[in-house]
C-alpha cells in the first residue's frame, strides 16, 4: 500500500491548513516505525510493515497542485494500482476536525487530489479527508488554506491528525468498511 500525505514543501507552509496531509504522513511514519525516510519519486518516502502488509509513506515535494506526478511515480515503481493508494488531505467542505474516509470519489475541487486523478486516469483510490472548515466570509479560500491554524483550531487539529493516523492503520489492517464505520460519524 501507499499512503500519500499531501502538502507543500518548505518552512513557509509547514503550519498551514493545506499541510495536514503531511502531518498525517509524518505521524503515521512514526506510529508504524518507518525507520528511514529518503528522497524518492519527487518526494520523501519510507516503508514499514503494518499488520503484515508493506506500507510506503510518501510526502510529495512537487507542491500540492502537482502531487499526482510524485504519486504516479511511486505507484509505478512499487507496482501498485490505484486501489492500493490512500491519500490524506485537507478538506474545506468538512467542519474543522472531522474525518471522512472514502475508497474513491471525485476530487471535490481539491487541486492536489485532482492532480492525482489526472495522472492516474481514475478516481478509484482511497481518501482520508481532514476537515479544516470553511474560510470566514470575504476570505479568499486560497489564502485561507495557506494560512496557519489559530491556537484553538490547532488543538482540534492535533486530535484530528491523531485520529486520522489510527484510521489509516485500520484501513491498512482491516480495510475501508471498519474504518468508515468508526471514523465517518
Amino acid at each position: 500500500m501507499l499512503l500519500a500525505g499531501l502538502g507543500n514543501p518548505g518552512p513557509a507552509y509547514r503550519h498551514s491548513r493545506h499541510n495536514v496531509g503531511f502531518r498525517v504522513a509524518d505521524r503515521f511514519a512514526r506510529r508504524v516505525g518507518v525507520s528511514r525516510l529518503q528522497t524518492r519519486w519527487h518526494g520523501i518516502a519510507g516503508t514499514a510493515v503494518v499488520g503484515g502488509r508493506t506500507v510506503t509513506v510518501l510526502k510529495p515535494l512537487t507542491y500540492m497542485n502537482l502531487s499526482g506526478l510524485s504519486v504516479r511515480a511511486a505507484l509505478q515503481e512499487l507496482r501498485l494500482g490505484p486501489g492500493d493508494l490512500i491519500v490524506a488531505h485537507d478538506d474545506l467542505d468538512l467542519d474543522l476536525g472531522r474525518i471522512r474516509i472514502r475508497p474513491g470519489g471525485s476530487s471535490g475541487g481539491h487541486r492536489g487530489v485532482q492532480s492525482i486523478v489526472d495522472e492516474l486516469g481514475t478516481e478509484e483510490f482511497g481518501r482520508l479527508r481532514l476537515g479544516i472548515g470553511r474560510p470566514p466570509a470575504g476570505t479568499d479560500p486560497a489564502e485561507f488554506v495557506l494560512g496557519a491554524f489559530t491556537h484553538l483550531e490547532e488543538a482540534v487539529m492535533e486530535d484530528c491528525v491523531s485520529r486520522a493516523v489510527e484510521a489509516a492503520v485500520l484501513i491498512v489492517c482491516d480495510g475501508y468498511a471498519p474504518a468508515m464505520a468508526r471514523y465517518n460519524g
